[in-house]
């Protein structure tokens, strides 16, 4: 497929003009010449092999300027992934080997190509098959670089400038923005256009087509979808949760000792917080407060939340948390909410008297609307207390849910109607080496007993918000649950650190693979099995859940690098999955982006293993959606079908606006043509809190009391609740030739059984309304009033959706105003 990408793209050379220069070179090119290749040093290698060619070794020529046919995928995004000295040599059969350095310790990577433009599987060891090769020095574009020398026919250095001319056009396509619309379309008229149903042409599509892909990443969990007010409360936050990077980022973080009675320096010494682990509440939580007051009423110990506690006057906080006594007789806590000015907005008390571990629990009424409270625990009585998971939780949560949800931001959910909901990740689910893969058996069970780890966006994870709590918002929202869980191998960049290599290199040994295996399995019968007769359904029937979830999608690994080590693993894992439980679909994966050699691998293997879904990702400018309408138009319907899991349309500066919104509603009036082959698709990533996102753009934003979905998000949210399970074939008639004013405006019509209603999505990407005539004849269309939501603006705005209705019949007029999404929903006859 990577290969029918490519030549698309050459083919729309043809209408590219090549400068004279280039002509002559092909005019006048002899038979063979020097191929120089090599890696820049001033770019420390990042780039990837380069290029040059020369007739006598004395002139030498880019073959694309700063491009780089081939980059290293070892180790961590960026700083890690580098080719340096790179040796390049033509083998005997005709095919090229490439190996080259990887750092200062970890060896050698190696690839090969037949053709120089298509690159297979990277490896990566110790050795280096071509250390003897003689190096040589060229001067190309003003430096001298080092690299190799081979010569070659002339047929080959044409092919790899078509291959850069190509990219440079297709990136000049992509690269196309709303902002030189007034240059594009200067003197465009409003158009007239004609659209006219075909049902006789229509077929059933996918009723999953629309879904949302949740990932723990822009702090999305803890502080964000999961309800919890309290940070760290369990004291397990760790150094290497942010590598090194915040020397406070430990097991105190959060938490301070505030003296209340500091009538003198040794009043003050009364008081200490430290953190111990000696007899821990649960090994999977070690670490714990131990909070000594030699007077009473003497001190507090102090947490901010998460860039602190919202609270909403007249609500009831479930406040609880697990003490002992270590020294002394116990006595009351006394636990209050604080505002800005030490004003009291709630207090109750608790008593901790236990020389063993006890769980205490009160309730809080919020007396005052606040932004930035904090909780304060106060002893009243002299004495040493262990502390450890202290939890401060909202009581209307989403469906009330205990350690459930925050309410509005599920709710804006559950307003999208997605159809299946894919959990925990992304990259959190392959983690960041083999000890950081996400398991889900860590995220189950009583909250003391779940194992917290590192987030591989850098922050840490209580599993809070687990697996049950996954699959209990899927069934509270009607969606089907879609976990997706490592491969076996982790991230494919993840950093090299003391346990692991870099990137999927060390992936899960063989002989643990078994029980690697076994794990997995487990999960289905953990969500489906009896709640009498199984191992885990008994243990889902335990955690308050009898009837099983009904799993029928699970998928295997993440944007991974189609390697000899990740096909091993998979083809174990999918081989098991397939035996013991046949009616679960798996979905396989084919990389992080829509060509190149993990997506062709991952299509190849999905191909020879009869996978039956295949995950694509792909964030692109506006533009590439704009040019990609045909994407899948071309996909073989034989073969695996698609879940489109990650994309985003975004502009310079990774924003969102009205622009990337309305490509977005361009692509999709795609995705619904193409619903027999796409099977499901959601955005991503979903959530993130302001000041503490890692990625942009993203679909809903949010603080501590606000919620502010994105104009993306209304597109997200028309689509699926204007979704249908049959689409119907239609034709749209412009009378403007101009492909690049017929290729912003696109419809969709698709039929949704429930109702019988018939569903038109318009999109208009022009500066110029579009005049249209809509004929529905033979669809059973009643005359009468429809309802219509319109999406409209400038680029650069962030609107919001207008509803109201119009009057419709089998043939009616509509003008699609300007940069514009219309949804119009038609009664049928039942």
């Amino acid at each position: 497929m990577w290969k029918k990408t490519m030549a698309a793209a050459i083919l729309l050379l043809t209408s590219f003009q090549i400068s004279q220069a280039s002509i002559n070179k092909v005019q006048h090119a002899p038979d063979s010449v020097y191929l120089f290749s090599y890696a820049t040093t001033h770019d420390d290698g990042r780039s990837g092999l380069r290029f040059a060619y020369s007739i006598d070794q004395k002139n030498w020529l880019e073959v694309g300027r700063n491009y780089g046919y081939v980059r290293c995928d070892y180790g961590r995004w960026g700083s890690q992934k580098k080719m340096l000295d790179p040796i390049l040599k033509q083998m005997p059969n005709g095919e090229w080997y490439c190996t080259w350095k990887l750092n200062e310790r970890d060896g050698y990577g190696h690839v090969s190509s037949k053709d120089l433009l298509y690159w297979g599987r990277q490896s990566y060891n110790s050795t280096n098959p071509l250390v003897n090769e003689k190096k040589v020095t060229a001067f190309v574009a003003g430096k001298e670089e080092t690299g190799s020398l081979n010569r070659t026919a002339w047929s080959v250095i044409e092919g790899l400038i078509k291959t850069y001319e190509a990219n440079q056009y297709r990136n000049e396509l992509h690269g196309e923005l709303m902002e030189q619309d007034g240059t594009r379309f200067a003197g465009l008229k409003p158009l007239s256009a004609i659209l006219t149903a075909q049902p006789e042409q229509s077929k059933p599509i996918s009723e999953l087509l629309v879904g949302i892909f949740f990932e723990d990443i822009n702090y999305a969990a803890d502080g964000g979808l999961y309800a919890e007010l309290i940070q760290n409360r369990d004291f397990e936050y760790a150094l290497s949760d942010k590598e090194g990077h915040d020397k406070n980022w430990n097991s105190s973080h959060s938490w301070k000792l505030v003296i209340t009675n500091q009538a003198s320096k040794e009043t003050a010494n009364d008081a200490t917080f430290t953190i111990d682990t000696a007899v821990p509440l649960h090994p999977n939580n070690p670490h714990y407060a131990l909070l000594s007051v030699s007077t009473a009423a003497n001190a507090a110990l102090i947490n901010e939340g998460f860039d602190g506690i919202a609270l909403k006057k007249g609500e009831r906080y479930d406040f609880s948390l697990f003490g002992k006594v270590v020294k002394g007789k116990g006595g009351k806590l006394r636990i209050r909410l604080l505002g800005k000015e030490q004003q009291v907005l709630g207090e109750t008390t608790i008593y901790v008297g236990s020389k063993a571990w006890k769980q205490s629990k009160a309730v809080l009424i919020a007396k005052a609307d606040a932004a930035d409270a904090t909780l304060s625990i106060e002893p009243q009585e002299a004495g040493s207390y262990a502390l450890d998971l202290i939890s401060l939780f909202p009581q209307k949560t989403f469906k009330n849910r205990k350690n459930g949800l925050r309410a509005d931001l599920a709710q804006t959910l559950a307003d999208m109607h997605p159809r299946f909901m894919r959990f925990p990740g992304g990259c959190v689910a392959h983690g960041d080496g083999i000890d950081n893969i996400y398991r889900w058996k860590n995220t189950i069970g009583p909250l003391e007993a779940r194992k917290p780890q590192r987030n591989l966006w850098g922050y840490h994870q209580t599993a809070g918000l687990g697996y049950y709590e996954y699959f209990q918002f899927c069934e509270d929202i009607g969606a089907e649950p879609l976990p997706v869980l490592a491969a076996g191998v982790p991230c494919q960049n993840s950093a090299h650190t003391a346990t692991c290599k870099g990137g999927q290199q060390g992936g899960i040994p063989m002989n643990e693979m078994g029980a690697y295996v076994q794990e997995i399995l487990d999960l289905i019968e953990w969500a489906n099995g009896d709640a009498k007769t199984t191992k885990w359904g008994k243990v889902r029937a335990q955690a308050g859940h009898p009837k099983p979830f009904n799993l029928k999608y699970i998928g295997i690994g993440n944007e991974d690098l189609i390697t000899d080590i990740f096909e091993e693993r998979f083809t174990l894992i999918f081989n098991a999955i397939k035996e013991k439980y046949p009616e679960i679909v798996v979905i396989g994966n084919t990389g992080p982006a829509a060509e190149g050699t993990d997506y062709t691998e991952g299509w190849n293997l999905a191909t020879k293993l009869n996978v039956p879904i295949v995950d694509e990702h792909y964030y692109q400018p506006p533009g590439w959606f704009i040019h990609n309408q045909e994407y899948y138009d071309k996909y073989s319907r034989n073969k695996s079908k698609v879940y489109l899991g990650e994309y985003a349309s975004h502009v310079p500066g990774r924003k969102t606006n009205m622009e990337t919104a309305l490509s977005e509603a361009l692509y999709m009036t795609a995705l619904e043509r193409n619903g027999d082959i796409v099977s499901m698709s959601s955005y991503a990533p979903l959530l993130a809190k302001e000041k503490r996102t890692q990625w942009n753009p993203n679909l809903i934003y949010f603080n501590n009391q606000e919620v502010k979905p994105t104009t993306g998000y209304y597109v997200q949210q028309l689509y699926g609740q204007n979704a249908g399970d049959t689409y119907i074939g239609s034709q749209l008639s412009v009378n403007n030739d101009n492909d690049g004013v017929k290729k912003r405006v696109a419809v969709s019509i698709v039929k949704d059984s429930r109702t019988n209603d018939i569903i038109v999505k318009l999109v208009n990407l022009l500066p110029v309304s579009v005049d249209t005539k809509v004929k529905l004849s033979g669809m059973g269309i009643l005359s009468g009033v429809a309802t219509r939501t319109v999406l409209s603006g400038r680029p650069t705005d962030k609107p919001l959706p207008i509803t109201d209705t119009m009057q419709v019949s089998d043939c009616f007029d509509y003008q699609i105003p300007p940069y514009s999404f219309t949804v119009i929903r038609i009664k049928g006859s039942l």
